[in-house]
């Protein structure tokens, strides 16, 4: 763990980077130490050089040693400065646990019955990532939860859609089955990638529901806490940018690569922050 938070950050390639560069320093320091955090959790479950039983057992001491990290105790560096910073802005532990429990689900399952069970993966390993966050970020009404809890879900259901084959390769399929069997595709469609109407219809259901998802945050953000959320929204529209890729596809994830170039995410970070500095 000699990485620091910043290089985890940065080398990650995430849209998260360029959403919180613009950040006040001891923000984006304090960012930069929770994503490192949550990259590296993540990390431990993708990991394909080793079983799931040394997984099960590497998240088991992780979650020690970031327990040990409150009182500055534990072996890594990376932990102990994430104690520093959970007790500075005062972030509530839950979210950390609900990560790695998240983290676990990966490990147990990788198929989803329905949409509730999804929604559940997705608070765990996305939303909870929000609701550290906003604590960084400084807000002044509770209906920023909603916001932080509903932007995770949007989050990662787009996640989802344009990681779909990637996903199936590793033998993970995301979508409920419910929905697969609502709009006639298999999973062995999927495998052979195939992108019939069936698969357009099924998709475009897919991102309708992350669409109403994003709609959700933006309701629930109050005018007072645009300003302090401005990494947060820039996220939100980096992300929506993706949507509009996978209809621009056509709904083809299978057979396309979908991106949003560093050149756009960078300005739309610079886009958000600037209209959120002389707005709000």
């Amino acid at each position: 763990m000699i990485e620091s938070a910043k290089q985890i950050s940065k080398e990650s390639k995430s849209s998260f980077y360029y959403a919180f560069n613009l950040l006040p320093e001891h923000k984006r320091d304090a960012m930069n130490t929770v994503y490192a955090f949550c990259r590296k959790t993540d990390d431990i479950v993708d990991d394909i050089s080793v079983s799931d039983e040394i997984k099960y057992e590497k998240l088991r001491r992780w979650r020690i040693e970031f327990e040990k990290a409150f009182a500055g105790r534990s072996d890594y560096p990376l932990l102990n400065k994430l104690g520093k910073t959970i007790s500075n802005f005062n972030i509530p532990l839950d979210p950390f646990f609900e990560l790695i429990k998240g983290m676990e689900m990966d490990l147990q399952k990788n198929r989803y019955k329905s949409f509730d069970d999804l929604l559940l993966y997705c608070y765990r390993v996305a939303s909870t990532v929000g609701l550290m966050c906003i604590e960084i970020f400084g807000y002044k009404n509770p209906s920023t939860k909603d916001f932080a809890v509903n932007l995770g879900i949007a989050l990662q259901l787009t996640n989802i859609l344009r990681d779909l084959g990637k996903d199936a390769e590793q033998g993970r399929i995301y979508l409920p089955q419910e929905d697969l069997e609502k709009f006639n595709y298999s999973e062995t469609q999927l495998y052979q990638k195939i992108s019939d109407e069936n698969f357009k219809q099924l998709m475009k259901y897919e991102v309708e529901r992350a669409k109403s998802y994003f709609d959700k945050a933006t309701e629930s953000l109050d005018l007072d806490d645009k300003k302090t959320m401005f990494a947060a929204r820039a996220m939100q529209h980096i992300y929506y940018r993706m949507l509009e890729r996978i209809i621009q596809t056509d709904y083809d994830v299978l057979n396309n690569e979908i991106k949003v170039k560093k050149i756009e995410k960078v300005g739309i970070a610079l886009g958000v922050w600037a209209k959120y500095q002389l707005v709000y």
